[in-house]
């Protein structure tokens, strides 16, 4: 299995080296003076995540929202505003926003309007995985913002999507089932609410008990000392991940869908579904091969949809346009 992973990771590669176009490695080499913008947008995101490890699940669900929600990245998602993207359901939740602005300020004050706030959101989550434990990865640059960002574009897939319409969902976009499970690596550093997974604690469909393919003292745990099944209590945060690894980037994340522990339904169901089981066990047995492929996927990622040349333009301010 690995083998064969390892054969469609390469020709994964292939297809992103072919595919950057106007969007290239180093873009920004000799545009900001003698600056270099890439330590610019490290150098913030080192100071946020000194005091706030978190902002790496912060940026890595902006850019993941930003680039399939509407399949653009193109910094649509920090539009703010009636009817904008961030008042999409899916959206509500989105942190991180104040990073960027923090970055595109340091940036604007060095070199005004060269750096958009799409690269800025491929750069920072970049450097943040890299904080985080990830492997670090080239991102190519010379995006455009885009000029509309509407919620009633906003698509994207629930958490209790079927393995066959996540697969489905994610190759209208290019990518495999592996790169599907890849991307879903994300949750090694996601939370969700208890409302979101209160029906597999207590009531799994309609049986007035827990799903029975949660481990069983996972299942206690979370419905009893995290959750609660009471509409009065705190919506409180859930680990997506094991709490000991829900900082660090790694393979932490497939590890506990093997033990049964999976959140999200999509999580447990990838790691016994037969189109995806093998990809869940080569990643949970490789972590240094989960880090590789997810830097490489994050990079096809943020090449969805992305304008360059004359299309868009580069916002003074992120959230609006200029």
């Amino acid at each position: 299995m690995v083998k064969r992973a390892t054969i469609i990771a390469v020709l994964v590669l292939s297809l992103i080296s072919s595919c950057y176009g106007q969007v290239t490695v180093g873009y920004y080499n000799n545009k900001c003076g003698t600056k270099d913008v890439e330590s610019i947008i490290r150098g913030v995101v080192q100071a946020r995540f000194s005091y706030e490890a978190a902002i790496v699940a912060f940026l890595l669900r902006l850019q993941f929202h930003d680039c399939l929600g509407d399949k653009q990245c193109d910094a649509s998602l920090l539009l703010a505003g009636p009817g904008s993207e961030q008042t999409a359901v899916p959206n509500f939740t989105v942190k991180g926003y104040d990073l960027i602005d923090a970055i595109k300020a340091a940036l604007e004050q060095e070199c005004p309007g060269v750096v958009s706030c799409s690269d800025i959101i491929a750069a920072a989550t970049r450097d943040a995985v890299v904080l985080a434990g990830g492997s670090y990865y080239d991102v190519p640059m010379g995006r455009k913002d885009g000029l509309v960002g509407l919620a009633s574009n906003v698509d994207l897939p629930p958490p209790d999507i079927s393995v066959a319409n996540a697969i489905q969902y994610y190759g209208k976009v290019g990518f495999s089932a592996l790169e599907t499970v890849v991307l879903l690596g994300g949750h090694t550093v996601g939370v969700t609410h208890c409302s979101v997974i209160k029906d597999r604690l207590y009531n799994y469909k309609g049986t007035q008990s827990a799903d029975p393919d949660l481990d069983a003292f996972y299942v206690f745990f979370l419905g009893n000392i995290i959750c609660h099944n009471d509409p009065n209590a705190v919506d409180m945060f859930v680990f997506l991940d094991s709490p000991d690894s829900v900082l660090t980037v790694d393979n932490s994340y497939y590890k506990m869908l093997l033990a049964h522990k999976g959140i999200l339904p999509i999580d447990n169901a990838i790691a016994f579904d037969p189109s995806t089981s093998g990809y869940v066990n080569d990643l949970a047995n490789n972590n240094d091969y989960f880090l590789d492929l997810f830097g490489k996927t994050i990079v096809k990622m943020g090449l969805i949809g992305v304008l360059t040349g004359n299309q868009g333009e580069i916002r003074q301010v992120c959230s609006k346009t200029n």
